[in-house]
């Protein structure tokens, strides 16, 4: 079908009743089926996925085996997840991580040292002079899991963020199967592949496939649950049998939801927002403007869906057009706040992301920032 694309989906920034910005927003809402419930804008725009693609990176590294090869726990699983804030729970996990693969060296790591995502963290280091390497990169968890991986398929070290490698040829097969699409060379109608800022390949696909990737893990969490291994995760392609990949999946649903403090940080939205929802849900953000939901099913995601998916988990994708992450967290919010999945309680813990005043530096209020978009039902499936 021909999707609608709305043109005034906007988060408004004002100052003195003034317009001042607009932040255009773009969102699909699925069920496990890959069935479209809800849009913002255009639920079929190409979105690089950056780190909102980490949760299916980590399937990818577990269906080597190397989490159990190497004995990585939970808090690692959530790890391979993170895009952490670099603080020192951080950093010594993946050295812990790495020091569990024989004869790997933090000189393998081929994504470099930057400034941490926390400002604290930024400003002791600037005290003491250090330098960040590669171990502080706030994707080190991820990178220390492809290595892992690498080590367990036999496969060199060297080269290992190169899409040819296996390890990389791994997770563009897991990433098409959790989307339900193939890789294609150009954008028409597949998963195209960049280099995201951590140096490995980063998929680009529909807001609306990307929101099925969340609501598969989200789903393979309830059906772990239930006893029911072997979900719809997928297009059949399940290297690793389904009942072994819905176990894979429901464990990083749950690293992530149990751990969420390894995915993100101290104050970071990611963190506070899974501990908020108490493990109703997983949330991931992607660099500029991306992020992924995976919500578990319930009575209020039966209600939202028509009762017709009622007992399907929910995936959400969300873009901002300019890439605001400030303006992205707002989204969120309001998107599960029109929706009604959460309740007062989780809204209120995270006020501070959603309804935002603007302050000059006396801490008089200047301006609001005002989500002025809705919902739209879909009608029929794509």
């Amino acid at each position: 079908m021909t999707v609608s694309t709305r043109t005034e989906d906007y988060i408004v920034t004002d100052r003195g009743g003034i317009i001042e910005n607009r932040h255009a927003v773009h969102a699909a809402v699925v069920d496990s089926s890959g069935r479209l419930l809800y849009s913002v804008g255009d639920p079929a725009r190409v979105t690089l996925a950056r780190s909102t693609a980490k949760p299916a990176q980590a399937l990818a590294i577990l269906e080597t085996g190397a989490a159990e090869h190497f004995g990585f726990d939970e808090a690692d699983v959530a790890l391979l997840c993170a895009s952490h804030s670099s603080e020192d729970r951080h950093v010594a996990r993946s050295r812990r991580m790495l020091a569990r693969v024989p004869t790997l060296q933090e000189s393998d790591l081929r994504c470099g040292g930057h400034p941490a995502v926390s400002d604290s963290v930024n400003q002791s280091w600037t005290r003491s002079g250090f330098v960040p390497t590669g171990i502080c990169n706030n994707c080190s968890g991820k990178h220390v899991g492809m290595l892992a991986g690498a080590a367990v398929l036999g496969a060199p070290f060297d080269g290992y963020e190169r899409p040819e490698h296996p390890m990389q040829i791994r997770v563009r097969r897991v990433t098409e199967d959790l989307a339900g699409l193939e890789s294609a060379s150009d954008i028409g109608g597949g998963i195209a592949w960049g280099v995201d800022g951590c140096n490995l390949p980063a998929p680009a696909m529909p807001l609306k496939d990307l929101a099925r990737t969340f609501a598969a893990f989200a789903q393979a969490a309830d059906d772990e649950e239930k006893g029911a291994a072997g979900g719809n995760v997928g297009n059949g392609r399940k290297s690793t049998g389904a009942e072994g990949r819905t176990r894979n999946m429901a464990r990083i649903f749950h690293a992530m939801s149990d751990y969420p403090e390894m995915v993100g940080g101290e104050g970071r939205f990611c963190t506070l927002f899974m501990q908020a929802y108490g493990g109703h849900l997983i949330g991931k953000l992607g660099a500029d403007g991306c992020y992924g939901v995976g919500i578990r099913a319930s009575e209020q995601t039966g209600r939202i869906s028509g009762g017709s998916s009622e007992g399907q988990a929910l995936g959400l994708a969300v873009k901002i057009e300019d890439g605001s992450i400030e303006m992205l967290y707002v989204a969120v919010m309001e998107i599960l706040k029109q929706l009604r999945i959460g309740d007062a309680e989780a809204w209120g813990k995270l006020s501070h992301f959603h309804r935002l005043e603007r302050k000059n530096t006396m801490n008089i209020v200047t301006g609001q920032v005002t989500p002025l978009f809705e919902v739209q039902t879909m009608q029929r499936s794509l």
